[in-house]
């Protein structure tokens, strides 16, 4: 009988990662290969990278640099392996293996290679965008290879045994868990280079997301996280274009899961529709994660995105009025090519009137392929600096005047963690790791349950509760 491999598989960026990589655990177990935790002893270390901005891609240099050290074999999957391909693998001789997305259905082979020192040569990376037709309504999603869209027959135990078989095997626990919507986007924002290596436009079906939430409340899961790269897009491809709006209440009913939560919306494509079933339907967060990016209505048109702060404003006024305690997000770019003082003076007023409860303060940098890249009228390094340390202070104090303006206000809390001061969650208005989280007083209380409690502190954007 052969001896079964081991493999350590670390996962590095968003959430959209974490389901890929869920994805290739349940193809390299059923390979025949042994999940580990560690690298320590692993004969393998798959390392899932982020490719989006340079820090994140330094952190995937240093951890498969780190997994080298570890004495295991290591390859480099997920989206900066996908990015940058035979330039990757020549500039980190460490790495015994690049792979591509388009591997992924073979990853048991491609560690074999790698433990038998069967050097492949590394992809050359291509435009993914152009694997498929223009039009949404032509693609085909089985005809490219598109992680985290796994539907497969597994062996027994790693999904249900009747109906379509979940390609997936969770890595962590606890009571939440993205749920991938879709992959890849149509929008040519000049500053993003996420699109030329995640692709064209692909949603899963309604019939494979309702299944995989079936299967994931089926190993004690109760909030679902909806995620995709531009979830208000869902189901163009597949001809409907209020598909989200009818799959959430259907996702709502599944047994088991008690909340879901959709991030990243467009605000261009944030229609009315969606707004009133978000706000208002059972068992669905109003949470709205809109990536509004800047406020001042020249620079959103050099990022070739859409609005200004009069149209943002009224667009969270809908919001507030279908839901007035809806919790609302958004990352912001400072010091995008040509914006000038007053470009930033109108983000700081669009802020300042926005009372959001989590902001991302970015500041901008060149990326390699993107169109923003070859534009004049560059920001000077430490001005783009000294207007993320302002934009960071008072997005800081504003989320936290947000937060404080909840206490005496009754919230429902996922309990997630047990700590020596009580449970810790999450209420309707924060998603996982980003948003701040409630720390709740009481007796009684039990891991995974929601449970309704009145704010009485807040810290920043934390807040603290207590049982009515």
């Amino acid at each position: 009988m052969s001896t079964r491999r081991t493999v350590s598989l670390v996962t590095l960026g968003c959430a959209r990662n974490e389901v890929d990589s869920e994805e290739l655990a349940a193809r390299m177990e059923d390979a025949g290969w042994d999940l580990t935790e560690s690298a320590d002893g692993a004969d393998v270390v798959v390392v899932n990278t982020c490719g989006f901005i340079d820090a994140a891609k330094k952190d995937s240099i240093d951890t498969l640099l780190a997994a080298h050290d570890s004495g295991a074999k290591v390859v480099a999957a997920g989206c900066m392996a996908e990015r940058y391909g035979a330039e990757l693998a020549e500039a980190l001789p460490e790495a015994d293996a690049v792979i591509s997305f388009d591997d992924y259905g073979a990853i048991g082979a491609r560690l074999d290679d790698v433990i038998e020192g069967r050097r492949r040569e590394a992809h050359v990376p291509r435009d993914r965008r152009k694997l498929l037709p223009i039009s949404p309504v032509d693609r085909d999603a089985a005809a490219v290879s598109i992680p985290g869209h796994g539907q497969d027959d597994l062996p027994e135990g790693v999904a249900p045994a009747t109906g379509p078989r979940v390609l997936r095997r969770r890595l962590g626990g606890g009571p939440v868990a993205p749920l991938k919507l879709a992959s890849g986007c149509d929008r040519r924002c000049t500053f993003c280079a996420i699109p030329a290596f995640r692709g064209a436009y692909v949603s899963r079906q309604p019939a494979e997301v309702l299944e995989e939430a079936r299967w994931l409340a089926g190993h004690d899961v109760r909030e679902l996280v909806l995620v995709s790269e531009n979830s208000t897009s869902y189901g163009k491809d597949l001809g409907d274009l209020r598909a989200l709006e009818k799959l959430l209440p259907e996702l709502a009913d599944v047994e088991g899961i008690e909340r879901v939560r959709v991030s990243y919306l467009q605000p261009a494509e944030t229609r009315p529709g969606l707004i009133e079933v978000i706000a208002s339907t059972p068992g669905v967060a109003p949470y709205f994660d809109l990536s509004f990016q800047h406020a001042s209505g020249p620079v959103l048109r050099s990022m070739r995105r859409f609005g200004d702060r009069e149209r943002f404003l009224e667009l969270l006024e809908q919001v507030r009025s279908l839901a007035p305690d809806a919790g609302v997000r958004s990352n912001f770019i400072v010091g995008f090519p040509g914006e000038s003082e007053e470009d930033f003076e109108e983000l700081v007023a669009f802020l300042s009137a926005a009372r959001l409860d989590a902001i991302g303060v970015f500041g901008y940098s060149d990326e390699d392929g993107t169109e923003a890249a070859t534009f004049d009228g560059k920001v000077d390094h430490d001005e783009v600096a000294r207007r993320v340390e302002e934009l960071s202070a008072l997005s800081d104090e504003l989320t936290a005047q947000r937060a404080e303006d909840r206490i005496g206000s009754e919230i429902h809390v996922l309990l997630e963690d047990k700590t020596p001061e009580g449970f810790e969650g999450r209420a309707e208005h924060q998603a996982p790791e980003v948003d701040g989280t409630v720390l709740v007083r009481g007796e009684g209380l039990a891991l995974g349950e929601i449970v309704a409690a009145r704010v009485v502190a807040s810290d920043g954007v934390d807040l603290v509760a207590e049982l009515p």
